[in-house]
């Protein structure tokens, strides 16, 4: 039986924002909600060949073979040219990568790490992958005290969360907007799985945080605040929350219209979550 590929946009071998400690970062390609506010939207879309990307690139990293876009890594200076020049939000510089491989990149920075994160994209569209190098690094002698952790928009269903939970030691799950028309204003999808999987992961102890973004006009209304006080509650009230604020950092289109969320309306949001009795609140430590 062939192992299972992954389809990575980036590796980060160093991160303190993608969970607990000093982490290994996978970014996979891919996602199943099509966010404006998206600050990694060339990770939404996969590639069609088009061949629109290989003109933007200066360092001709880029070419068309066989109708399929080949990339050159040794060639690329990383100036991301080709993603701006991308018509479907994709990432013509992705690579496929076998278990074994993210393993040897683990074991060379295994002095470093405190675990693995996977997020995107979507890294659950990816979940057989993500199932097996979670169990082989539960199984390497070397890397088996690493953390695995899922950065995830909870889309995925039970059956399958149920699958992939015994090997996971915390899911980061964002919860983009309660009410279902602003969901899929939001993400073009209902929230409805998102929701369910608050619960699910609470239940099996796999639940790392919520994360909300604070979008001005959008997601810090009262309404949107008091239900997300309530899905706490309703998850039994020790669940830390992470509030993040919306920046305009890598995102197009038409969320370049909407406001930045500044540091004293994230601090008004906090406060007013607290008040209401959410006692683990987590705000950005820098904003840009």
């Amino acid at each position: 039986m062939n192992s299972p590929q992954a389809i990575l946009s980036k590796i980060l071998t160093y991160s303190l924002v993608d969970g607990p400690g000093n982490r290994l970062v996978l970014f996979m390609q891919g996602c199943n909600y099509a966010c404006p506010a998206c600050h990694n939207p060339h990770t939404i879309g996969q590639c069609n060949h088009c061949g629109q990307c290989i003109p933007a690139c200066p360092q001709n990293a880029l070419s068309l073979s066989g109708g399929k876009i080949l990339f050159d890594p040794e060639s690329c200076d990383q100036c991301d040219l080709c993603l701006a020049a991308c018509p479907i939000s994709a990432n013509p510089m992705v690579q496929q990568y076998e278990v074994e491989q993210i393993l040897d990149i683990a074991r060379k920075n295994r002095a470093f790490l405190s675990g693995i994160t996977v997020s995107g994209g979507e890294a659950t569209i990816q979940s057989k992958f993500v199932r097996a190098l979670f169990s082989a690094i539960k199984r390497d002698p070397e890397l088996g005290a690493l953390s695995c952790f899922i950065d995830s928009n909870g889309h995925l269903g039970e059956k399958s969360w149920r699958k992939l939970l015994p090997v996971t030691d915390g899911v980061m799950l964002d919860i983009k907007a309660f009410d279902l028309p602003l969901h899929l204003e939001l993400t073009s999808r209902d929230n409805s799985r998102s929701l369910k999987s608050a619960h699910i992961l609470k239940g099996a102890g796999k639940l790392h945080e919520l994360r909300f973004l604070l979008i001005p006009g959008k997601t810090d209304k009262k309404s949107e605040l008091d239900q997300l006080v309530v899905l706490v509650e309703q998850l039994g009230g020790d669940v830390r929350v992470r509030l993040n604020g919306f920046q305009h950092h890598g995102v197009r289109g038409e969320a370049l219209g909407w406001p930045r969320m500044e540091r004293d309306g994230v601090e008004r949001a906090a406060d007013y979550l607290r008040a209401a009795g959410v006692e683990q609140v987590v705000t950005p430590a820098v904003y840009f």
